[in-house]
């Protein structure tokens, strides 16, 4: 179930307002001792995160299915898509809804009876932990996130059933602009900097990648090796994007096969980013799932 981006911060009654995590969707699956851990793309991610998913066999339910991300803290216990990137930390499992447990679905069940059964079965320890809820009143979960950092806030309907699809009885507002980019081509690098310059992002509209603009920050030099060798493979001569991007011998175009999570501070008027920074590659979505959130 995915939550509907909306552009300001709200409050309804029997509706809760939880932290927004920067990390990557994930089900886990428990059938006795058998765990498994699967992404929004249904690849096993159970050997990337086994500390998870020992944790979760622990569990004295003898089935479950659960929703939830995974995530990195920083310091100060926020969240950031970039440690998890770069596997800087211990990795958690944020928990926030249980479909089943025990041999009875609940996909059917409202969320308030979900989570009375995911805070029975989930006991919080070093690996494990069930969503943060911010406040019972949206506006002031929003300046709460705001306040320390979050990347947002998802409000999520008491009474909502579980729909496997995006939904607006979830509904997520963000502190701050960040989304993910196709990757289609990139800079020769300048001065010191070695490997490229900077990327040519885009987005799908229609069934086209139409560029988004250039991102050259962000990058150490690991990630500039890293991704650089990633580029390799994918070099073709015509750009993939349908508008005209560029001319010379210092633009390098690509298959559009990678997905980059992309912050910035907004959308110019010609719908180009402004201020944006580089955080790290996503495999749990394809290409043509990649659109301008709005």
């Amino acid at each position: 179930m995915l939550a509907t981006l909306v552009d300001a911060p709200f409050t309804r009654p029997e509706w809760i307002f939880e932290e927004k995590y920067d990390g990557v969707r994930m089900l886990t699956y428990k059938e006795g001792p058998h765990v498994s851990l699967l992404s929004r793309n249904a690849i096993d991610r159970t050997q990337r995160y086994p500390q998870v998913a020992e944790a979760v066999c622990k569990m004295k339910a003898d089935t479950l299915l659960l929703g939830g991300e995974i995530v990195i803290f920083d310091a100060k216990g926020v969240s950031r898509f970039q440690l998890l990137q770069r596997g800087d930390g211990d990795a958690e499992y944020a928990v926030f809804d249980c479909l089943y447990c025990n041999g009875k679905d609940l996909r059917r069940e409202p969320l308030a009876a979900r989570r009375r059964t995911l805070t029975s079965a989930v006991k919080p320890g070093r690996y494990l932990r069930v969503s943060a809820q911010l406040s019972s009143d949206g506006l002031e979960a929003f300046r709460v996130a705001g306040k320390r950092g979050l990347e947002g806030v998802i409000g999520k309907n008491l009474h909502s059933r579980y729909e496997s699809q995006r939904s607006e009885e979830w509904l997520k507002v963000k502190t701050h602009q960040q989304q993910e980019f196709v990757i289609g081509g990139f800079t020769e690098p300048k001065g010191s900097r070695e490997d490229f310059g900077a990327l040519l992002l885009g987005v799908y509209v229609e069934g086209s990648l139409h560029f988004g603009g250039k991102v050259g920050t962000g990058f150490d030099d690991q990630t500039l090796r890293d991704l650089r060798r990633k580029f390799q493979p994918l070099i073709r001569s015509r750009s993939p994007f349908v508008e005209e991007v560029a001319k010379g011998r210092d633009v390098t175009y690509l298959k559009p096969r990678l997905v980059a999570q992309i912050s910035f501070t907004e959308w110019t008027s010609d719908h180009k980013l402004r201020h944006p920074v580089y955080l790290g590659l996503r495999d749990d979505k394809s290409v043509k799932e990649v659109r301008r959130e709005a």
